[in-house]
């Protein structure tokens, strides 16, 4: 068993789990936080992005023992107390999403990227976003919606 203490959306938690418990599997049987999505489950599809420490990470193949100790930021984390966050609006008023299922994950490779580089070119978007597989093909509207963020917030 592994005993691991981390924060979610800034909440501590403490977990105890058979060692192989990835952190997806944690997040939704453990925390209750089910926006965090189990696709491939080998790491390639990216709709298991979570933000570690702030970093985009593939929680599917991602063990609970591994981020003991570490900050996890899931889709549920990213809005405001009072609403959404200006990522999630961009991706309803872009239309950056039809099934939804990718969509947790699309957006936390979105928020890291644009912490990191809050006004991205079209290209280093494209770039970050490589990781995140949207089979309905919604990338134009992803694309617009962190563009539009971008674009807000180098006119403040």
């Amino acid at each position: 068993m592994t005993v691991s203490q981390l924060h979610v959306n800034g909440e501590p938690y403490r977990i105890e789990a058979p060692d192989e418990t990835t952190l997806a599997e944690a997040l939704r049987g453990r925390v209750g936080v089910t926006g965090t999505k189990i696709a491939c489950g080998e790491g390639t599809c990216g709709a298991c992005t979570v933000l570690v420490d702030g970093a985009p990470t593939l929680s599917c193949i991602l063990l609970l023992a591994q981020v003991d100790g570490r900050r996890i930021t899931t889709v549920e984390g990213l809005g405001a107390e009072d609403g959404l966050s200006p990522l999630q609006r961009a991706f309803i008023a872009e239309d950056a999403f039809q099934c939804g299922f990718c969509t947790p994950g699309q957006l936390l490779s979105a928020a890291a990227l644009l912490e990191a580089d809050p006004t991205p070119t079209r290209e280093a978007v494209r770039r970050a976003m490589s990781g995140n597989i949207c089979r309905c093909g919604a990338y134009p509207g992803i694309e617009r919606a962190i563009l539009r963020v971008a674009g807000e917030r180098g006119a403040e």
